[in-house]
């Protein structure tokens, strides 16, 4: 793990929104994005406004608020001079994001007597350079880093995971896994280091496998990355130089998706982007962007905007200059290196125009034919194949029906895979019979009254098994009983039943219940 020093700037978009649009930070002010609190100043939050908050909710609190649209190119915008007044001090800065940066601390803890007085000098040069107030966090990794900043605290070496022991699951940053921990009866992250990884990972999958190491101690990025070939690194040499922002967007996107084709055509993607900027007068400019995630083209092209408009618009309270002369030769540097080979494009492709397209075109045919007209399945838990998937219209949020359940873990009572291919909307009644003719039944206690010999169904689906009204199929095996009993302690929602798998002389299989005396069809096997 390697020592890192971050540094962090509270309420980061409320203090952006002062310095590019004049809103006082230090009055109520809060900037939404998706119509929900995303961040406050320190006045909002004494009169009751938290994070998470709606629009009517947050004023409902504080009627004096003054209300901000979320505007990530602005924070990337008016952070730019923060993370030039750092490189002042140290070099090898990252932006983690709007408000926040990283650097290795062991070239300015050497350079400045101490881990202690680089953080006192950094925080210092930032105030008197910026005018911004921000706290520094050094410990073993990015993560603990973030989280010992929020308290201005310097971790010793080797104590970081006990220092993560003690935080809550929240700090993840993973709000539906926090909450499921919870519930769980996970209330830290030391609780949640002490599971199994082979057991996290089967049960909260990729992503709880990568918050189980973060909460360890061990660093959210992979180790295995590799230093790019020299051909990754694509440069343009622009006729003109540029000294308008949204000319030199252009240019940063058509760059963009070179680089990403250059990247794609490796199967690799980039985790860290160096962005490399050469003006008429010979001044070089060199930002890295950090991405928790794999950067695609709109998203090199966005933090290549962001950076350049950061360049171009010049220095805000206090911040350096602008440059003296246009640009006149970009440079984009693919760093931290991943094979791509894992990833799974979405249906139509890549997000961009087509994925645009498709949601346009389904949308529409929302508008002639009704909401419920395109639906999505959202995969959830239970018990039976009709409790797993919950079907909602395009566009809405993909919730399953059960917040607390995922398809990764077995449910208590589920049905063991292979799953039924087709899956009845509604339940048909059936006949079972013995060898001797005789309807076969179920006790309370799950005893049968003699071995099931042939079937038949009250209502036709010839299409999908060849039994129909009048008819009967041979039964040649089947398994059985197994019990649900199910919300046992609310009478109006219990609900048991004793499901039974059989195999007709055909080669058809099918998922059978008995509830209240009555055989009923659920599903089909392939």
């Amino acid at each position: 793990m390697t020592r890192t020093l971050l540094l962090w700037c509270p309420d980061w978009p409320v203090l952006a929104a002062e310095i590019a649009d004049g809103v006082p930070a230090t009055g109520p002010v809060a900037v939404l994005h998706a119509n929900r609190v995303l961040a406050c100043s320190e006045q909002a939050r004494a009169e009751g406004v938290r994070r998470g908050l709606r629009r009517r909710e947050a004023q409902g609190r504080c009627p004096g608020l003054t209300v901000v649209d979320h505007d990530p190119g602005r924070d990337a915008r008016a952070f730019e001079p923060v993370v030039a007044a750092v490189e002042e001090v140290a070099v090898g800065v990252e932006v983690v994001r709007a408000g926040a940066c990283a650097l290795p601390a062991r070239g300015p803890s050497r350079y400045l007597g101490g881990e202690e007085a680089a953080a006192e000098r950094i925080v210092e040069h930032v105030a008197q350079s910026c005018a911004v107030e921000s706290q520094v966090g050094v410990a073993d990794g990015v993560f603990a880093a973030g989280l010992a900043a929020r308290q201005g605290r310097i971790v010793p070496p080797g104590e970081t995971p006990e220092f993560l022991a003690a935080q809550p699951v929240e700090a993840l940053g993973r709000p539906t896994l926090a909450d499921l921990l919870r519930r769980l009866g996970v209330r830290t992250l030391g609780d949640f280091a002490a599971l199994s990884a082979g057991d996290v990972l089967a049960r909260f999958g990729f992503d709880g496998a990568l918050a189980h190491r973060m909460a360890a101690g061990r660093d959210d990025r992979p180790l295995a990355v590799r230093r790019p070939p020299v051909d990754l690194t694509v440069t343009t040499d622009l006729d003109e130089p540029i000294e308008r922002v949204d000319v030199a967007a252009f240019a940063a996107r058509t760059l963009a998706e070179r680089l990403h084709e250059r990247l794609a055509g490796h199967g690799l993607a980039c985790t860290r982007l160096g962005i490399e900027a050469v003006t008429a007068h010979g001044q070089e400019l060199h930002r890295v962007w950090r991405h928790d995630g794999l950067l695609d083209a709109a998203a090199i092209a966005d933090r290549v905007r962001w950076q350049l408009d950061g360049w171009l618009t010049g220095a805000r309270r206090g911040g350096p200059a602008r440059p003296t002369a246009g640009i006149i030769r970009l440079r984009l540097v693919p760093d931290g290196l991943l094979a791509q080979a894992g990833l799974q494009p979405g249906l139509w492709g890549e997000t961009g125009e087509e994925r645009e397209r498709a949601h346009r075109a389904l949308s529409r045919v929302q508008g002639l034919l009704g909401p419920e007209a395109v639906v999505t399945a959202v995969l959830g838990g239970g018990r039976s194949p009709a409790d797993q998937v919950r079907l909602v219209p395009w566009g809405d949020e993909r919730l399953p029906a059960r917040p607390d359940a995922t398809p990764l873990p077995s449910w208590p009572g589920r049905l063991p895979p292979p799953s039924p291919a087709v899956v009845l909307p509604t339940a048909l009644a059936v006949q079972v019979w013995d060898a001797a003719g005789e309807p076969v039944t179920v006790s309370a206690r799950l005893a049968m009254s003699a071995p099931p010999a042939r079937l038949s169904i009250d209502a036709t689906v010839e299409a999908l098994v060849p039994v129909g009204v009048g008819r009967a199929a041979e039964i040649v095996g089947w398994a059985g009983p197994w019990p649900v009993d199910e919300r046992w302690w609310a009478p109006a929602e219990a609900r048991r039943r004793a499901r039974f798998q059989v195999c007709l002389a055909d080669g058809t299989a099918l998922l059978l219940a008995v509830e209240r005396g009555r055989w009923l069809l659920e599903a089909i096997y392939d």
